[in-house]
């Protein structure tokens, strides 16, 4: 990947300019609205080129979690107890290679973060959803939405539940989180442009970024940012070329691409043709939950050896991390007849039921004796509460003895596996687009999922760091743009007929 599809524009090149704003923003999901938002709110005028033809981004298809804590209202109101230290240290233990600076700032600021996004028109009630399920069917707010109880982060940092989800019964939140922000950006003033595919970044001759080249219905259009360009145009989920290059388990057919058809990696393309760089661009959540019902989670997960290799009460994702790390990817979960259930969202098989562990293991065709062993070991210790080799919390210890026993199928490529891109341009605190020396690329910023922040994998991802980091570090990137001279700004702008693609 090196952006030379998306080569820059010099500005001499550009003749006339049809439109102007202090602020270009390229995409209108989380981060795109968040920053469009935080630029109003600091006196910048706004233009959004979205590439949809509506607001159909893939935050619109997600449940609306946000990850907060601190002592958030809906926290307070269940006497949750919580602090930015706990939050802090959770962020850290569960972030491969934290930025400090960046996890430090979210947590200190995330109560104002939430009390912000109410004001912006999102809802948010104070109930508190206390089962484990991957999303709550309720409009409840509160839930455990990540690793928070869980060894051995638990031990890292005091559990506290940390998901906000947007006041909906089901899955529908981040569909009316964008409804709501989208009202409030139109009542502050923010432009929009739709069906606008940005094509290349416009430099000056020091290579700052000044505008963009875009095309809409075949036409083609120059709009000048007199303070910064945004970039909030998604991830690469949907780029079966860039998944190759770098997230080559995602890129497997056996994988359900998460998101939407324009997660293209436009932006981060763009990002790199004016000299930007990546991080973590290997990062990626895959996940294949088994629950609910939670009664499976009182199951075991082993491999093609028989073998335990996690406790089952990891969030979904990373669960599944670890049975993708298994040889062969092979991996089931064993239950018997008090706990069995069938997995809510349809996305592993029941292989079979057996009287016998014994007939369980020949037809599974594990090493003879290895899975007896594993349950034997197992249930002695969880007829005492206990679990010394991998700490699943006493809240799911059973022992597994009531026939018949029955193995449902999580291997790769044997079960639904979904997933989506974690990796981005590697970006300031501000939400500057840096260089590989790490300074800012002069008038650009990213924010989302074409950005780099805090969610970095799927075995330390938590059910809202998307949404929640998004629309931090996007209100953020508004922010800081709005905020920079006007040296950009041309004394005139033409006024002239729209030239075609072929003509410029």
């Amino acid at each position: 990947m090196d952006g030379k599809e998306f080569s820059p524009i010099r500005e001499p090149e550009v003749s006339e300019w049809q439109d102007s704003a202090d602020l270009v923003i390229v995409g209108f999901g989380i981060a795109g609205a968040s920053t469009a938002l935080g630029g109003c709110e600091s006196g910048a005028s706004v233009l959004v080129l979205e590439k949809g033809s509506g607001i159909n981004g893939t935050t619109t298809i997600a449940a609306g979690h946000f990850y907060l804590g601190g002592g958030t209202r809906p926290q307070l109101a269940n006497d949750i107890e919580d602090s930015i230290e706990d939050m802090f240290n959770y962020l850290m233990a569960n972030t491969p290679d934290p930025d400090v600076e960046k996890i430090r700032l979210y947590c200190e600021q995330s109560v104002d973060h939430f009390t912000w996004l109410e004001k912006q028109g999102v809802p948010f009630n104070d109930g508190f959803y206390q089962q484990k399920h991957v999303e709550q069917p309720t409009d409840e707010c509160l839930i455990w939405s990540g690793n928070e109880k869980a060894w051995p982060v638990s031990e890292k940092a005091r559990p506290a539940p940390r998901g906000h989800k947007v006041a909906i019964e089901g899955s529908g939140g981040g569909n009316l989180a964008m409804k709501k922000l989208l009202e409030t950006a139109e009542k502050s003033g923010v432009r929009f442009q739709y069906n606008a595919a940005v094509k290349q970044l416009v430099i000056n001759l020091s290579g700052r970024v000044v505008g963009v080249h875009y095309s809409q219905f075949g036409q083609s259009y120059f709009v000048r940012a007199n303070k910064a360009v945004i970039l909030a145009a998604g991830g690469f989920t949907m780029s079966s070329e860039m998944l190759r290059e770098h997230c080559p388990r995602l890129a497997e057919e056996g994988v359900m691409k998460q998101g939407n058809p324009n997660d293209d990696g436009t932006g981060i393309q763009l990002g790199v043709s004016v000299g930007g760089v990546t991080a973590h661009m290997d990062g990626a959540l895959i996940t294949s939950p088994f629950y609910p019902p939670e009664s499976l989670i009182k199951g075991i997960l082993v491999n093609k050896h028989g073998n335990r290799f996690i406790n089952e009460d990891c969030y979904h994702s990373r669960t599944t991390d670890a049975c993708l790390k298994q040889a062969e990817g092979k991996a089931w979960l064993i239950c018997d007849n008090a706990i069995f259930g069938r997995p809510l969202f349809g996305m592993q098989e029941l292989v079979d039921a057996w009287e016998t562990v014994e007939e369980m293991e020949q037809d599974l065709k594990l090493p003879r004796g290895e899975l007896q062993k594993t349950l034997t070991s197992y249930n002695d210790f969880a007829k005492q509460g206990e679990d010394p080799e991998f700490h699943k919390h006493s809240d799911w210890l059973q022992p597994i003895v009531e026939p018949p026993f029955a193995a449902i199928q999580c291997s790769f490529n044997q079960s639904i596996y979904v997933g989506f891109t974690l990796g981005g341009l590697k970006v300031s605190i501000d939400g500057q687009v840096l260089d590989e020396n790490s300074q800012p690329v002069p008038g650009l910023y990213a924010a989302g999922a074409c950005a780099s922040n805090i969610a970095q994998d799927g075995a330390g991802y938590s059910s809202g760091t998307c949404l929640g980091e998004a629309s931090f570090f996007g209100r953020r990137a508004g922010k800081h743009g709005a905020a920079l001279s006007e040296k950009n700004k041309q004394e005139k702008h033409k006024k002239v007929a729209i030239k075609t693609a072929a003509e410029v």
